[in-house]
């Protein structure tokens, strides 16, 4: 497996990975519409464009924070940070992740985490935010985002949102998290 950062040709490999880690499947019902909870009118993923979204705004798209995994020349799976703020702050978000389903349980997943978080901390990047599985990303260093007076600007998201302090976290970053707006048209 090889982890590197996504180049302008991944983009249609990227789509797959989201389409095949965030469509319908056994665990994943589908709608009457035909469509997964999370699709939109196009049939895809939020995911996917969500990722077309962030990648078109210069202002939150960071490329040295854009990686895939490959798999035998084949991308398997892709991670982006993206720009975020707390408060008057610079941050970052983590998300989407994805791993192709006949791939995933395989630590792929977790390669492209520690990659990532890395990489980030490389940049002297602050902390990282991101909603998600109160089971997975805790082995990463997630903790939840109260314990270091970081909360998401919107309360419903409270009990799943978690940051990830980095070596350059200060004591003073603490307040309202705020995603990148694409995150809020989902």
């Amino acid at each position: 497996m090889l982890i590197r950062r996504e180049r302008t040709g991944d983009a249609a490999a990227i789509d797959a990975v989201h389409r095949g880690a965030f469509g319908a499947s056994p665990d994943r019902p589908v709608a009457a519409d035909g469509d997964s909870p999370s699709s939109h009118a196009s049939g895809d993923p939020v995911e996917v464009g969500l990722v077309h979204t962030l990648r078109d705004d210069a202002a939150v798209w960071v490329p040295t924070l854009a990686l895939v995994a490959e798999v035998h020349d084949r991308v398997v799976g892709h991670v982006c940070l993206t720009r975020a703020t707390v408060g008057p702050f610079p941050v970052l978000a983590l998300g989407p992740l994805g791993v192709l389903p006949n791939h995933q349980a395989a630590g792929i997943g977790s390669a492209l985490m520690h990659a990532a978080l890395g990489a980030a901390d490389a940049l002297d990047e602050p902390l990282v935010g991101l909603l998600g599985s109160l089971e997975y990303y805790p082995r990463f260093g997630f903790v939840p985002g109260t314990r270091v007076g970081i909360i998401p600007d919107q309360p419903d998201w409270a009990t799943h949102f978690q940051v990830r302090t980095l070596t350059a976290y200060e004591l003073e970053i603490k307040g309202d998290f705020h995603y990148a707006e694409a995150f809020y048209k989902l």
